[in-house]
């Protein structure tokens, strides 16, 4: 029942990552973050993978999820120190999000509950450079909203994580268990034979 319960919690946690993965796969899409978009595709293999292993009892894949979720957590502290400015990130002087190809932020930055969005008349610069627009009005400012998004998959990350290293350890005690019984059958080991106390002798009859 707890080995049942445990791999039960573990699928449901690997889904809810799942969900939340593409989710934010969607809005970085629409921000054209290229960086996390690619961070997130890798992340939804690998849930995928941990969702495979813990259904068909497969410890090695719930070994590689675990080690990722690890990697997974310390890039989202990352991304929350770079939105919030930690240190001497800068998100408005690193373009690290979209490797440097385009001016694009978040799409939470003209998009989040209630900004206003305002053009800006200045030089023939492209349509899509955000400093071609003031953004007023935000009830959350995009960067509080991305450091969230983090939040929420380190979250997930670290339940997933302490399920994975039980499950995984359910899993190998049973192959072990397992390969100790075999090894009888593989080494040629007959139990013994119970053998009867009585012994038979032939009856004489006096002459």
């Amino acid at each position: 029942m707890g080995k049942c319960s445990g791999r039960c919690t573990l699928v449901g946690i690997c889904c809810l990552q799942l969900a939340a993965a593409l989710q934010r796969q969607i809005f970085d899409f629409l921000g054209y973050q290229w960086a996390p978009i690619l961070a997130n595709f890798l992340h939804i293999m690998v849930v995928i993978l941990g969702i495979m292993g813990t259904i068909h009892y497969r410890s090695r894949y719930l070994i590689l999820y675990s080690v990722w979720l690890a990697l997974w957590v310390a890039w989202n502290a990352f991304i929350i120190c770079f939105y919030l400015e930690v240190g001497h990130l800068s998100q408005h002087r690193d373009l690290i999000m979209n490797f440097n190809t385009s001016m694009h932020r978040s799409w939470w930055m003209e998009n989040g509950p209630g900004c206003l969005v305002t053009p800006v008349r200045g030089p023939p610069l492209s349509l899509a450079d955000h400093h071609m627009v003031t953004v007023t009005g935000c009830l959350l400012d995009y960067p509080y909203i991305e450091a969230l998004s983090s939040a929420l998959q380190i979250f997930l990350a670290l339940f997933g994580f302490v399920y994975a290293c039980y499950v995984s350890k359910v899993f190998m005690d049973e192959e072990d268990s397992f390969d100790f019984i075999g090894s009888y059958d593989s080494y040629g080991y007959q139990a013994p034979m119970k053998t009867s106390h009585l012994q038979l002798q032939p009856l004489y009859k006096p002459g």
